[in-house]
């Protein structure tokens, strides 16, 4: 059914809902102000899988999407579904191609003025230090198959013990690095081979390592709570499970096609193809997701230790003066068993995150004790030219979005064309007017990934702190970046 064809109400200034209509099992919600909400008519295909989510069997409350909202592979790039876990389904459209995907975010005793004639000699060793571009490989040594069984099934835990990092980041990790219920067996050979070389690996596209200083504070005591002050370096890192993961929703794309047929899933669309949660599909694609969750947080945590290794190296100065500190690493594409209160009633429901981030509240049980006061962190990168925002997760998110807030900027442009208005422009030379230090493998990334393409960060992150899902903490800019 196209999505004209839907009544749309305004319910505040920030938030939209579409009427459930047809074979649609629950409202479409979106977060957004009304000048987006006109963009989004105008583009009609983030709408309309809004309304093609609504269709899932099991789905909870609503079909929801975030600010950051743009077209993504069955859902839309910042969509949010529960699905019952007895008897909802699972989709790999609502987890994405690269599985985990996520931020992480390092913080450092260090302050601008300390470091700020090194920038360019830190991004230099750390492009030279950290594989980047399509198939980077070579990190660390080719993993054997014990070891990437390892990482498969022990994740961040497993490489911290290995030396790369310490005992302390593991609370700071979103399910402390380790999603229970990996089997090695749900994943194929194709996928293994994959990721054998690429563990400590960026990545492309708009996968980064950037160096940033803390230029304003929101909230001076939560931010002096998770260790942030003013004028601060940090280190921002988002990648994810890289080929490993890309292959297994490959593969699983396919498994549910012929699983949807089976169980007579109909869907409006053939890319949000599903199987029941707990039919042999859904519970070998889940185990073989959990395994490529653990993947990408050892990946984020092999590049966290060699970039400290490279700021060590480059800076001269000790670890105790440096105090290299992991913040907090959040996921963004991944579909996760957690229990939410619908309608009074608690419920173990899969919540679908696609290109959104968790927002969990203070006091949550589920959280480690020491963010249990502050909420947890929430990490949102904007684009490398203006800023990221550091942001904590509230109960009115546990509430209304199933504790799921915005993942980024969004995009504005595809990357064609993002490359096509890119033209002739000398986009190294306008960041480094804006006294940005960027290394980069092409200039087809620079043109994809320039700060037009995307939609300004910090309106998407207040549109969530105007609408209580997640309160901003503090603002990060960029000094230098590395891409693939």
């Amino acid at each position: 059914m196209n999505f004209r064809n839907h009544k749309i109400t305004r319910i505040n200034e920030n938030l939209f809902e579409i009427e459930r209509q047809g074979q649609m099992r629950v409202n479409g919600r979106v977060y957004v102000t009304e000048s987006m909400m006109n963009q989004l008519i105008k583009e009609a295909e983030p709408l309309q899988q809004i309304i093609n989510v609504a269709h899932l069997p099991g789905i909870k409350k609503y079909s929801l999407a975030m600010p950051d909202i743009h077209w993504g592979y069955g859902f839309p790039i910042g969509g949010v579904a529960a699905t019952d876990w007895n008897e909802g389904v699972i989709s790999p459209g609502g987890v994405g191609y690269d599985i985990n995907c996520g931020i992480r975010l390092a913080s450092t005793n260090l302050s601008f003025n300390e470091i700020k004639e090194k920038i360019p000699e830190l991004v230099k060793q750390l492009f030279r230090k950290i594989p980047t571009g399509i198939g980077g490989s070579d990190a660390i040594k080719k993993l054997s198959d014990t070891d990437l069984k390892n990482v498969m099934t022990k994740g961040a835990p497993w490489i911290i013990a290995r030396g790369f990092g310490e005992q302390q980041d593991i609370p700071a990790i979103e399910e402390s690095g380790n999603l229970e219920g990996a089997d090695p067996e749900a994943i194929s050979s194709r996928a293994k081979e994959r990721g054998r070389t690429q563990l400590g690996t960026l990545g492309s596209g708009n996968h980064f390592l950037e160096i940033g200083r803390v230029d304003k504070l929101f909230d001076e005591e939560t931010a002096g709570a998770l260790g942030i002050f003013n004028d601060q370096i940090t280190i921002m890192i988002h990648t994810g499970s890289r080929g490993f993961g890309y292959q297994i929703c490959e593969d699983y794309l396919k498994v549910m096609g012929q699983a949807a047929r089976k169980y007579k899933i109909n869907l409006p669309d053939r890319q949000l193809v599903s199987a029941p949660i707990q039919s042999e599909e859904g519970r070998r694609y889940i185990s073989a997701m959990a395994g490529a969750a653990n993947f990408a947080w050892s990946n984020r945590q092999v590049i966290t230790s060699l970039a400290k290794e490279v700021f060590l190296r480059v800076i001269g100065i000790s670890e105790q003066q440096l105090n290299f500190r992991l913040v907090y690493d959040v996921s963004h594409n991944i579909a996760k068993k957690e229990k939410h209160l619908i309608d009074g009633q608690w419920e173990t429901v899969c919540v679908h995150r696609k290109g959104a981030t968790r927002a969990f509240g203070k006091d949550n049980t589920t959280l480690p004790e020491q963010f249990r006061k502050t909420g947890q962190p929430v990490l949102i990168p904007g684009d490398m030219g203006r800023y990221s925002f550091i942001c904590i997760g509230t109960q009115k998110a546990e509430e209304e979005t199933f504790g799921s807030t915005c993942h980024g900027a969004g995009r504005l442009l595809s990357r064609r064309q993002a490359k096509r208005i890119a033209g002739h422009r000398d986009l190294y030379k306008e960041l480094a007017d804006k006294d940005i230090v960027v290394q980069a493998r092409g200039r087809a990334t620079m043109a994809e990934e320039m700060p037009d393409a995307y939609k300004d960060v910090a309106e998407v992150v207040e549109i969530m702190h105007q609408s209580g899902i997640s309160k901003k903490i503090a603002r990060i800019k960029p000094l230098g970046v590395i891409k693939g």
